[in-house]
């Protein structure tokens, strides 16, 4: 697999004609990847040391309007600036973009040149200097489902009506359904393994069109970036063929969702903390308080795994999302799953996060939660077992995205962890997507009411 480029390799490939563009880019709330395309020259010549972005890029709605009533950013600021340092580290090429590469920023403060607290890859980066100040190196895996659509974005733009699946039933495993996606995802794998992203394999999913990705596990910070990354690459390589995608994560009442499990581990020493063969099922006592503080701390965490109000729409029985707050070994029904059970590759999944999630973010909160857990020493709980979606008297997942934001906008476990500010800004963004979706009026209002009422 090509490695990430330097700042000379970087001069190699422009003076040799085969780069000429790098986009300097960074996370927003959303998740998606903001910033500027830099002719290579000018990168080379100093733009790499930093550049600059509007401040009200971390105070916007999923639209790109200028949300009122943030604190970090304001009509009444003005919309200053933030200062964008490129970190080297993720430098690469994209091949599935003639010429380019692309290097992943950090945010900093105008005036003080301190990370701006609010920023998703800031506040995942505090939480893994956290782990490392206790010893242990926190690594994590995303796998990330979407579906593929025949239809092109520009065809969508008129109507979303008649949504064309890439594939005419369930795909989950289905190679021949997967055959005729071909096109786009071997293109996906290629790409993507090209532009330094680890790719393991992709597979069909729980419905017709549906696609997962995965790709190797790495620290947190590389996770959340690679995950990043393959969004944007699977968009932009399905639009170049016409077709389009969609990372929601319900696109229809009757389909099945589209998750972004997280698996994670703490390593120490380049071994895995949480592997004890003589634990129960292969479990160390600190992996037993990492997902205990999970579990204490899962209706806390929500407003960053579902973002959404959409988001909540894919927590139904039957369809794999879960919908109780409770571990189980190898079982799909629970929202934390220990996988590899009595392996040194036993690890935790949470199957919560939609595609739809920030990775950030949601592998911030997870981690937060864990690590409060071994601070606390915290008992981890009895393993459920069975149909979990039958399960009586146990926590449920929250139902709606205002319950999630109540139980952030309270919670001790996340002003601790990541501040006031943060908790404050995230809560306000989720309020803001509540406002927004209570006053539009929908097309299953039409269909229920113009008639009938």
């Amino acid at each position: 697999m090509p490695a990430n480029l330097t700042l000379d390799s970087l001069k190699t490939a422009f003076d040799a004609g085969e780069i000429d563009t790098v986009l300097v880019v960074f996370p927003d709330m959303q998740g998606r990847l903001m910033g500027k395309r830099f002719h290579a020259g000018f990168f080379l010549d100093g733009g790499h040391k930093e550049t600059h972005c509007c401040n009200y890029l971390l105070a916007l709605d999923m639209e790109m309007n200028t949300v009122p009533g943030y604190r970090s950013a304001g009509w009444d600021q003005g919309y200053g600036d933030y200062v964008m340092r490129p970190d080297l580290s993720t430098l690469r090429r994209l091949p599935w973009l003639p010429g380019t590469a692309m290097v992943i920023c950090d945010l900093l403060d105008h005036h003080t040149h301190d990370e701006v607290a609010v920023s998703p890859r800031a506040i995942l980066k505090r939480q893994i200097t956290r782990a490392r100040d206790m010893g242990f190196e926190p690594m994590m895996a995303t796998e990330l489902e979407f579906y593929l659509f025949d239809n092109s974005y520009e065809s969508l733009r008129g109507g979303i009506a008649g949504l064309v699946p890439s594939s005419g039933y369930n795909e989950d495993y289905h190679i021949f359904q997967t055959t005729r996606e071909e096109d786009v995802m071997r293109a996906v794998r290629n790409h993507l393994y090209g532009a330094g992203i680890p790719i393991e394999s992709t597979k069909g999913e729980a419905d017709a069109g549906q696609i997962e990705v995965n790709y190797r596990y790495s620290d947190a910070l590389d996770t959340a970036d690679n995950h990043t990354i393959i969004k944007q690459g699977v968009k932009e390589i399905a639009w170049s063929r016409g077709k389009s995608v969609t990372f929601m994560a319900k696109y229809d009442t009757a389909k099945a969702g589209s998750a972004a499990h997280v698996h994670q581990s703490l390593f120490r020493g380049g071994q895995s903390a949480f592997h004890d063969p003589e634990g129960d099922h292969g479990m160390s006592a600190a992996m037993k308080h990492f997902l205990a503080g999970q579990l204490a701390g899962a209706d806390q965490m929500m407003v960053f795994l579902a973002p959404y109000v959409n988001s909540y729409k894919r927590f139904c029985a039957g369809l794999f999302a879960p919908t109780k707050a409770v571990w189980s070994c190898d079982n799909r029904t629970a929202a934390f799953r220990v996988c590899g059970e009595g392996t040194g590759g036993v690890r935790v999944e949470c199957r919560i996060p939609g595609a739809d999630a920030n990775p950030y973010l949601a592998c911030a909160a997870l981690l937060a939660a864990g690590l409060d857990g071994i601070e606390r020493k915290l008992e981890l709980g009895p393993e459920m077992r069975g149909d979990l979606y039958q399960a009586q008297d146990v926590r449920e997942v929250p139902k709606t995205l205002r319950e999630a934001a109540e139980r952030l906008k309270t919670s001790d476990l996340y002003r601790r962890a990541f501040g006031d500010d943060v908790v404050d800004h995230y809560h306000h963004a989720a309020e803001w997507e509540i406002a927004e979706t209570d006053r539009v009026v929908t097309d299953h209002d039409l269909r229920r009411l113009l008639e009938r009422a």
